[in-house]
Parts: structure tokens; C-alpha cells; sequence
């Protein structure tokens, strides 16, 4: 498998248009070179899963792109980490080639409706350099690559507090690959540049345009070192009647969208991630900068650190993972004094709606323990133990929260099964 990203669109139909005429472009082109016919190759992945959670005031879930989690929904929840995909590979000759991806798993609208993840068409110049076209995963975290297929990495999920951060993972546009090495050092540099468009719930959306960067990783015996940083132009409109009614009150109000509204902005995102594995045992750690310029969003650290050790088919793992913002997680809003007294009710409608969207920057850390059982080649069954702590008035990466019932600063309790497959 070679890459692996959320949907960037409700709808795949777009994705498979493109596909297909891509596929129409590659089989012409192998007629007339050294191929009399394609070679299609299919494999997929799948989890299933089932999780618990103690709380009961909101959802836990493993992306903030669902609907329900395990806790306020339900106390066991399937949702959570189940899914399944499947991948197609079109190989025309040694340079053209193409993939499509689908996976299946819960969406901000409930349903399991598959969405494309990946659908691009690769022209390997040399056997160094390759470009691409089409849907393309945004190459940030170790995992971004793979971080749908659970088979891939030790734990259930990947650390909701690094992955949760960026929950645009693909672009649709163009990249170039290139290796190179170093006497016994590898490296492989890519450049990407695209956009995308993803529906969130309420008719809301989040585009990124003009999405640019650079990703580089360096592998030396069993280590690997990869740094990624990419900007780009952001707008979410999940607030936007917020954010125009604040601007109805003149220059104090004005000032208060202009800070906090997420409306062409400019935003950028990096990390360095560290991956030790000899093979008895591993250690890996990652780091994560996002910068949003002060928004509603916030502007956050992220990072985990996590180590096993291998036993026959038993892989028993730790980790720690934490996020923690350096901006505004809480603003008074409009002072009322200052107001007309007609006015100050809707304003103090918009202080809270905006102290609850400043509330959903996450503050976290969570302790993990588990194992991951290899039971059959292509097989994996893991369990595991999360202690997760939102703090500082926030409500973490939960979901679905009853402001009456959650209380910051409490600790809750999630157990995880999951049986994890390719083929």
C-alpha cells in the first residue's frame, strides 16, 4: 500500500471522473509502449473494532470528523475505529502507473458511505524522481501515509492528540519525489502543492488553498528521521454567523473577529518525527507545530512519545501523548459596559457561542498501555488502556459534549479492542 489519507470531499464522484480518464490516458499510452496490457493489482485493510469510555458527558472518538464516539452515545462503540478499504494499482510500464483508494467508515453525517482517499496518476522520470497528479496524502506526521490502516502501527489508533490536529490529510494537485543518498544514509525529498475542500457538519466547510510544502525523510541502518512543514491558505465557516454578528458592534467587535474568524488565513503546519526499530524492539517520538495565527482554531503543540518490545507474536507498548496551545483558549468578548443596554443581551449571546468555540482547542495529554497480538500473517488483534486528561477548561478532542454534565480537568478511562487486517 502505498499511501493513505482522509477524504478531502463528501463525494467521490469527482475523484473517479478523474480517475477514469486518467486510466483511459495510461491505457493508450501502454498500447504504445512495452506493455500489451495493464497489470492491476488489488489489495485492501480493515479493523474492527470496539471501544468503551467512561465518560458520560461526550463522545470519544478517534477523529473529530465523526459523528458518535464511545461514552455520552454509547458505552461501547463500534464506531470508533472500525473500517475498510480497498485499493486499486494500475501499472501501464516502468514510468505511468495509477492508484485508487476507497474506505469505508463513519462520516460527520453518521453514515459509512465509502469516500476516495487517494486517486493519482505517477510518471517515474528516472529511477529517482516521480511526479504525481491527482489525490495526493499530505505528507505530515510518520503516519500520514498509512495512518488508515491500523495492521501498519503498533497501537489501536494513532495518538489522537498529534493526528486530531490536522484534519485536512490530502490535497488534490501535484508532487515530485525525489531519492538520493549519502553513502549509506537515505533520503527522499518531496515538494507538494494543491488544495482541498472538505464539508464539516451544520453546512459548514473548511478549504485550504495555495496548500505548499516540503517533507524529507533520512533512514540510517533502523532509524528514520522524517521533518515536513507546509502553509496554506485557510477558511472554515463553521463560526461565520458568530463572527458576522461581532462585527455589528462596531470597531470592538470588528477587532474581535478580525482576531479570533478563521477567513483566509494564512496557517501553517510542521513536525519531526523519530522512528528507532533493531526489530526486538522499537522507539518512536513525534513533535508538531500548528500555527492558525491566534484563530478560534488556536495555535498548538503537539507530540508522543511511544516504545514496545517484540516477544514471539506479542508486542506489549507504552505511550504518552499531549497537546497544548500557546493562544487564547478563553476571551471575554465584547465588554457589555460599553454597550447600549438594548444591545448587551445579543452580545452576551456572542460572548458565550464564542468562549464554547474556544473551549474545543484542545488541552490533553493521554498515558497509553496495550499489546498487539500478530495471530496469523496479515492479522493483528491489539487491546489497550488510555487514561485521557482534558484540562484547562477544555473539552480535549471529545465530541458531542453536554456543557451542562463535562467538567474540564477530570479525567476519563477508555479500553480498546481491535482486530486489524490486510490482504
Amino acid at each position: 500500500m502505498q499511501q493513505q489519507v482522509l477524504s478531502s470531499r463528501p463525494s467521490i464522484r469527482p475523484a473517479v471522473l478523474a480517475l477514469g480518464a486518467a486510466i483511459a490516458f495510461l491505457c493508450a499510452s501502454a498500447r504504445a509502449g512495452d506493455l500489451a496490457y495493464p497489470n492491476v493489482a488489488f489489495s485492501g485493510f480493515g479493523s474492527v473494532g470496539l471501544t468503551h469510555a467512561s465518560i458520560r458527558s461526550a463522545d470519544f472518538t478517534s477523529s473529530i470528523m465523526k459523528s458518535s464516539g464511545a461514552g455520552r452515545t454509547e458505552r461501547w462503540s463500534p464506531d470508533v475505529d472500525s473500517r475498510l478499504g480497498a485499493q486499486l494499482d494500475l501499472t501501464l510500464n516502468k514510468e505511468l502507473s495509477a492508484v485508487v483508494q476507497a474506505v469505508s467508515e463513519q462520516r460527520k453525517d453518521g453514515s459509512y458511505k465509502p469516500a476516495i482517499e487517494w486517486a493519482n496518476v505517477k510518471y517515474q522520470v528516472s529511477p529517482d524522481l516521480s511526479l504525481r497528479a491527482g489525490r495526493i496524502a499530505l505528507p505530515i506526521f510518520l503516519a500520514a501515509d498509512y495512518r488508515k490502516v491500523g495492521y501498519a502501527y503498533p497501537w489501536v489508533r494513532t495518538p489522537v492528540e498529534v493526528y486530531n490536529a490536522i484534519p485536512l490529510t490530502s490535497s488534490d494537485g501535484v508532487d515530485a519525489n525525489y531519492r538520493w543518498n549519502l553513502g549509506s544514509v537515505k533520503n527522499a525529498t518531496q515538494v507538494f502543492y494543491g488544495r482541498t475542500k472538505k464539508d464539516l457538519w451544520d453546512n459548514a466547510t473548511v478549504e485550504a488553498h495555495g496548500i505548499a510544502g516540503l517533507s524529507h525523510t533520512t533512514s540510517y541502518g533502523d532509524a528514520s528521521v522524517r521533518m515536513s512543514f507546509l502553509t496554506a491558505n485557510l477558511t472554515i465557516d463553521l463560526a461565520r454567523e458568530l463572527f458576522d454578528a461581532y462585527r455589528q458592534f462596531g470597531p470592538q467587535g470588528v477587532a474581535i473577529a478580525d482576531r479570533f474568524d478563521i477567513a483566509h488565513r494564512r496557517t501553517s503546519a510542521s513536525s519531526i518525527g523519530v522512528n528507532y526499530d533493531p526489530g526486538k524492539w522499537f522507539a518512536m517520538a513525534e513533535l508538531g507545530r500548528i500555527k492558525t495565527g491566534g484563530s478560534y482554531a488556536g495555535d498548538s503543540w503537539t507530540g508522543y512519545a511511544s516504545a514496545g518490545f517484540r516477544s514471539g507474536d506479542l508486542t506489549p507498548y507504552v505511550a504518552y501523548a499531549m497537546v497544548d496551545p500557546d493562544s487564547a483558549i478563553a476571551d471575554p468578548g465584547i465588554a457589555l459596559d460599553t454597550l447600549p443596554a438594548s444591545y448587551r443581551p445579543l452580545a452576551a449571546t456572542a460572548n458565550g457561542y464564542l468562549q464554547s468555540s474556544l473551549a474545543t482547542i484542545a488541552v490533553q495529554s493521554t498515558v497509553t498501555v496495550g499489546t498487539r497480538w500478530d495471530l496469523a500473517p496479515g492479522m493483528a488483534l491489539k487491546v489497550q488502556y488510555d487514561r485521557v486528561s482534558p484540562t484547562d477548561g477544555s473539552r480535549g478532542t471529545l465530541v458531542n459534549v453536554d456543557p451542562g454534565r463535562f467538567r474540564s480537568g477530570q479525567p476519563f478511562h477508555v479500553a480498546s479492542a481491535v482486530l486489524d487486517f490486510v490482504f
